[in-house]
């Protein structure tokens, strides 16, 4: 995933009045944590900081001004529950080289046998990987399986360099027929119809 630049100013105002005005002006307040340090209160660019975390597991380089930056990934990001505006972001200070755990989205390919409904069951896998590689999804390939195959996490194909951080036994992906889901369904109804006829 590629790095995005984002120039931070600092912020010695807090609390709810100010990050309003901070809003107002088209800017989000954020708090960088991470390796021991004080934390360190910001302001980001509303819209590029918006643009920037559509992405799960952005990388973001940080300019603090004075020739310092950071790298950083969003570890909490706090949206207006009705116009999804970004209200509020912490971040994660990480280092080159340095490896994190992260939940990375699964996404399925391929055609399964006509007539099967798949059921996607962990739409994330949680994975350890370098801070400046981590994917932007996994892929499961489901090509060609049929009704009752149950597809786990161990089997998910994971970049160089990632490693499974979850349980390898959790079920990812579950393959069913409806078909013979229905009849199931519908048998004992029959068998009530049917006593019920018996007994007039």
């Amino acid at each position: 995933m590629s790095e995005v630049k984002l120039t931070a100013e600092s912020r010695t105002e807090f609390g709810k009045g100010a990050a309003r005005r901070l809003r107002r002006a088209h800017k989000v307040p954020a708090v960088l944590y991470g390796h021991g340090t004080e934390p360190v209160h910001v302001a980001l660019p509303g819209h590029a900081t918006m643009l920037a975390l559509k992405h799960s597991n952005a990388l973001l380089t940080i300019e603090l001004g004075g020739g310092r930056t950071t790298l950083a990934l969003p570890k909490d990001v706090q949206r207006n529950p009705i116009r999804g505006e970004i209200e509020h972001v912490d971040l994660i200070m990480v280092r080159r080289g340095e490896k994190v755990t992260v939940d990375v989205p699964v996404h399925l390919v391929g055609e399964v046998v006509p007539g099967t409904i798949t059921t996607l069951e962990l739409n994330t896998l949680s994975l350890t990987v370098e801070a400046t590689s981590i994917p932007a999804s996994v892929e499961l390939s489901i090509e060609g399986a049929p009704a009752g195959t149950q597809f786990r996490a161990g089997q998910v194909p994971l970049p160089a360099g990632a490693t499974l951080a979850g349980d390898p036994d959790q079920i990812v992906a579950v393959l069913s027929a409806p078909e013979a889901e229905e009849k199931a369904e519908e048998a004992p109804e029959g068998d009530v119809v049917a006593e019920a006829g018996a007994e007039s």
